[in-house]
């Protein structure tokens, strides 16, 4: 007769989901740009392994999900920076430059795609700590440009005019742009996150009490971008202007201001050469664990009966 004990190892597997939220950033390098900011969150499903010493207080931790990550990150430049036409005329025939003053400019960039993390880590009673991958798939990319405009003429002989609409001089008019965001359409950031889990355990061996078959857990990570995220293509202008000033323009409209092309700093060619994704959040998690073979602690087949077997201990067998 065989008597089994407990097994030295033990692995147990868990299917779940998560939530996340925290503070996006571009950092880009060799910029006149500071880190932009914004927000970003997600949702996805995880399959988790845990492995370790029956009873151990400490298990290995395996996780691999697939989920959706969106957010939105902002550059915000108050300072304000000029674009001109030179050598216009107006109206009655004086010399002039149109000038266009442009101020709190905002280059806002979103995103939304397929995430899949790839995490290892160790977990000792109620804390744990992972460390891995997350590859990012992204879908849908957009940029969005703003400022507010003023125009006026830098006259040759005269003063500068402003806030004359017959010379089609305006002050705090909005300008928008909108094209594709110039970011990759694949990245991988580098992720770390701590936390620990919800609910009461016992200080000896860090087990629920009674053992849950559901864990909750809440953590900070940490996603750094391993890849330049931004594409090369960076060819065109902050701003392009009209050829020349129309002087025959209706009185009061703002074809001058509309007439202006503005683009988003990402795609122009005085931005940086690199940019790094970083994020900063709150996770969430919740696991659900999966059905396991029960263990026996003296294993035989069942007793057959013996009235089936013509009686006596011939209808008991053990395993050997």
């Amino acid at each position: 007769m065989l008597i089994s004990g407990t097994v030295n190892a033990k692995v147990n597997n868990y299917v779940g989901a998560y939530a996340n939220v925290g503070e996006w950033s571009m950092l880009p390098s060799q910029s006149e740009y500071g880190a932009s900011f914004g927000v970003s969150g997600g949702l996805g499903f995880l399959y988790e392994l845990q492995a370790g010493p029956t009873y151990s207080p400490t298990r290995f931790l395996m996780d691999v999900g697939v989920g959706a990550q969106g957010g939105m990150t902002a550059y915000i430049q108050g300072s304000s920076m000029e674009a001109r036409i030179p050598d216009q005329k107006d109206l009655n025939g004086d010399e002039f430059d149109f000038v266009y003053s442009i101020k709190d400019r905002h280059d806002q960039y979103e995103n939304i795609g397929v995430q899949v993390p790839i995490l290892v880590g160790l977990q000792h009673k109620r804390f744990y700590m992972m460390a891995g991958v997350k590859v990012n798939a992204i879908m849908y990319k957009k940029a969005r440009a703003s400022a507010m405009i003023d125009t006026y003429g830098d006259y040759k002989a005269f003063d500068p005019f402003h806030n004359m609409p017959e010379y089609q001089f305006f002050n705090d008019q909005p300008k928008k742009g909108t094209a594709e965001a110039n970011l990759r359409s694949l990245n991988v950031d580098l992720s770390f996150e701590i936390g620990g889990r919800l609910g009461l355990l016992t200080d000896a061996v860090g087990y629920d009490v009674p053992k849950r078959k559901v864990e909750y857990r809440l953590a900070a990570f940490v996603d750094y971008g391993l890849l330049n995220n931004m594409e090369s293509n960076r060819d065109l202008d902050g701003f392009v202007t009209p050829k020349e000033y129309n002087a025959a323009e209706a009185y009061g409209k703002t074809t001058m201001i509309d007439n202006l092309e503005i683009n988003d700093s990402m795609s122009t060619t005085n931005f940086a050469n690199k940019v790094n994704n970083l994020t900063v959040g709150l996770k969430f998690t919740v696991l659900f664990q999966l059905p396991e073979p029960g263990q026996c602690v003296i294993c035989r087949d069942a007793y057959r009966s013996s009235a089936s077997r013509g009686g006596g201990r011939r209808g008991m067998k053990y395993e050997e």
